[in-house]
């Protein structure tokens, strides 16, 4: 999944975006298993939806990103 998210991340340099990645910054990112990337979640042929510790990654790189943007227009 980190090579999916680096691949994407690729062609959002080319498009001139910033990535605000999530790093190691929170612990709810290690509780979805640490990716530094950004989250990530494999739904696999069932189509399952993300667990709790997933969304919580998300909500937080979301949370994330709003903070850096509101800085970046500030």
């Amino acid at each position: 999944m980190e090579s999916t998210i680096l691949s994407l991340n690729n062609v959002f340099y080319h498009w001139g975006c910033i990535i605000v990645g999530p790093g190691y910054t929170d612990d709810s990112v290690y509780a979805s298993g640490g990716n530094p990337y950004g989250t990530s979640w494999a739904s696999g042929t069932q189509g399952n939806k993300p667990d709790a510790a997933a969304t919580a990654a998300a909500r937080y790189q979301g949370r994330r990103l709003a903070i850096i943007a509101g800085r970046l227009l500030d």
